[in-house]
């Protein structure tokens, strides 16, 4: 029952760093036991959780953010010691985001995280792979537990990200980027292939959900469900920049599909090919562009939960 711990330093401003001492107290005088591993550079909590996997350790905490959390999530799928439902993942939010925290009500506070943990309430939630053209040229795979973005929320998520590399983000980078890439933003042809149905259309962003929440707290799939076998996809079709800006507070309440431009469906497999490209971000990683294919894993990893939103 013992559990590794991996910390991301660089989480949530180097708050990782500064607060792990009192994070790692904490965790001693819950109980639980445990061993701890820092990383080192991006992608590094692959690796590390892999050879964790391989050296018996079947309980993995993140001390991160949301980025930390899909390493370690395409490390648990990217091993082929054990089947993935085998392995129980937990997480203290250190990071600026933490929209995978918000579905399943894990609290920022470290103490009432990590008594969360020692009742080890367990949500067994689905997981999404997508194929898609690394920035190389080649096809690569990603695994996510939370949302991808594409078209406009891409370039917001890339713009934000390379904030963060530079220690410049905060909690409100994400929106304060949507306000600013409005203007240098176009429309991008898309046919979406789903479950029996087909889309041809112009886009202006979409996202796939398993959960609800990206940005830092916008409700971008407000009826997804993480164990339900099926993506959420939200499409928006091009749209005034002016309205956009009167309507960004019905982003934070998931109220926005109700409008016009805006439209949803499910489906347990997602096809997409874009005239010209559309990039691609995963859970808050910018990675590349279509074409897309999106698969779902129905209940295929154990999560540590509050009580799911």
């Amino acid at each position: 029952m013992e559990w590794f711990v991996l910390v991301n330093p660089n989480a949530g401003k180097r708050k990782g760093e500064k607060d792990w001492l009192e994070i790692s107290a904490k965790i001693t005088a819950s109980g639980i036991k445990f061993e701890h591993v820092f990383t080192e550079h991006r992608g590094h909590a692959v690796i590390l959780t892999r050879k964790c996997i391989e050296n018996g350790y079947r309980n993995i905490i993140v001390v991160g953010g949301d980025g930390t959390l899909n390493e370690v999530v395409n490390g648990i799928f990217l091993q082929k010691e054990i089947p993935t439902n085998e392995i129980t993942l937990a997480m203290i939010p250190v990071g600026t985001g933490n929209d995978w925290c918000r579905m399943f009500n894990i609290p920022g506070d470290y103490k009432q995280a990590i008594n969360l943990i020692k009742k080890r309430k367990v949500f067994v939630q689905d997981t999404g792979t997508i194929k898609y053209i690394s920035s190389e040229g080649g096809e690569k795979t990603r695994y996510f537990i939370n949302m991808a973005g594409m078209g406009f929320d891409a370039m917001v998520a890339q713009k934000t990200n390379k904030q963060k590399d530079l220690g410049k983000s905060n909690p409100m980078s994400y929106v304060i980027n949507i306000f600013s890439s409005l203007f240098s933003y176009s429309s991008t042809k898309v046919t979406i292939l789903l479950d029996g149905e087909k889309i041809m259309s112009d886009i202006f962003s979409m996202s796939v959900g398993i959960c609800q929440y990206n940005g830092g707290g916008m409700k971008q799939a407000p009826t997804a469900l993480p164990d339900d076998g099926l993506f959420d996809l939200t499409l928006i079709k091009p749209i005034g920049k002016f309205k956009i800006i009167r309507n960004i507070i019905k982003l934070f309440d998931g109220s926005f599909t109700r409008m016009p431009e805006v439209s949803t469906y499910r489906s347990s497999k997602i096809i997409i090919h874009s005239e010209p490209k559309m990039y691609l971000e995963a859970d808050g990683e910018s990675l590349g562009h279509t074409p897309f294919v999106f698969n779902i894993i129905p209940q295929s990893l154990n999560v540590v939960s509050g009580l799911l939103k």
